[in-house]
């Protein structure tokens, strides 16, 4: 919800601190970055201490960082604040691991279906709740609403969060030294890159879709923010489909077709554009292949990765999310500097386009891998 609410008032913002377009986006970029950056100790820090403090400590600072955007003066202050709020991406980390500590591997994707299916209800809903806050009562009160959830989040973890890591005891400065042992195996690169760029393609509909709907397509915040509801659709049934076939079907196979899903969707959507097709409607609906293709893809991948070294669960999640966001901060930025007075979104269905397929490319790589290691034996 934190990433994705306030996307329909963007503009507004951008109008309210006197700033340009790009400059606003860095609230996308910039919190994408910053939860990249964090991921890489969340992991490790987490199978040191365990996972409840962690996740506990991250939300305090959250609604800290959430209150500092609320009463920021100028947009370098609210930025700094909106960097410090990615903190609570350690939900999402450690959301991950808690189900591999629990499961094996195929049931931990189904696992990790289901819950990221529940996730997936949000940004669905929480642009159509930014933008009616917005037209209500302005921007602001889209930061006083994540701030009651804030603690509504810290309140239930409080109160029914139980400790799943067994690997607690090691130092941090060991937990960190296992990190070449993940980075030489070409299978967690694989899954790492093929989540990557699959999500790659959503974290640049994040960061162009805004600048379009507002100034290409000449929507407003209300419809923008039905709008960005078009991929979670498709997200939540690619997570329905991950949770019910994962443990029987295998990650793999569904890793591949929702790689292709995703491809040939919004590979349609670039010949629909230089058919000269360009409307709102078109562009906002076919972004639900993006969605299913990623819901296939995420839950599965991110299993497949964590499973590479079962016992660095949490490292592992750190790790592979700090490739995916980091990844998808640098898409989020390029996504609005192409946009920036351009008359279509073309730019914008290229670069979704292209990452989706290198996606593919991805996974395809990983299964000629297991067949060699499969031939090996």
């Amino acid at each position: 919800m934190n990433m994705s609410i306030f996307l329909p008032s963007l503009p507004a913002m951008t109008d309210y601190f006197g700033t340009d377009y790009a400059v606003m986006q860095l609230s996308v970029s910039l919190y994408l970055a910053t939860t990249a950056v964090m991921q890489l100790f969340i992991g490790p820090l987490s199978d040191r201490i365990g996972r409840r403090p962690v996740v506990l400590g991250a939300l305090a600072i959250f609604m800290l960082a959430t209150l500092g955007c609320l009463l920021a003066p100028s947009v370098e202050i609210f930025l700094a604040f909106r960097m410090l709020q990615g903190v609570v991406a350690v939900g999402l980390v450690l959301s991950r691991a808690v189900v591999r500590d629990m499961y094996p591997q195929n049931e931990a994707a189904s696992r990790i279906g289901y819950v990221t299916m529940g996730m997936s209800l949000v940004p669905m809903f929480a642009p159509m709740i930014g933008g009616t806050l917005e037209e209500l009562f302005g921007w602001q009160s889209i930061f006083v609403f994540l701030l009651v959830c804030g603690g509504l989040a810290g309140w239930l973890a409080w109160a029914d969060q139980g400790e799943t890591a067994t690997s607690t005891g090691t130092t941090m400065s060991q937990q960190l030294r296992e990190y070449p042992h993940l980075l030489a195996s070409p299978r967690f690169w694989g899954y790492a890159l093929a989540s990557a760029f699959a999500s790659g393609a959503f974290f640049a509909f994040l960061g162009g879709a805004p600048y379009a709907a507002d100034r290409i397509f000449g929507l407003s915040p209300f419809w923008t923010g039905v709008s960005f509801g078009a991929p979670a659709i498709g997200y939540t049934i690619g997570n329905f489909i991950s949770g019910r076939f994962s443990a029987h079907l295998g990650i793999n196979p569904l890793i591949l077709w929702g790689t292709v899903i995703s491809t040939i969707g919004l590979g349609l959507s670039l010949l629909l554009g230089f058919a000269g097709i360009h409307s709102a409607v078109v562009f906002f609906s076919i972004t639900t292949t993006l969605g299913l293709g990623n819901g296939m893809v995420i839950p599965n991948a991110t299993a497949g990765l964590l499973s590479v070294r079962p016992k660095l669960a949490g490292t592992a999640s750190g790790l592979g999310g700090a490739i995916m966001i980091g990844g998808g901060a640098a898409l989020s930025v390029l996504a609005g500097h192409l946009l920036e007075g351009a008359p279509t979104a073309m730019p914008l269905q290229w670069l979704m386009f292209v990452s989706s397929a290198l996606s593919l490319a991805c996974m395809l790589f990983v299964l000629r891998r297991e067949r060699q290691l499969w031939l090996a034996k």
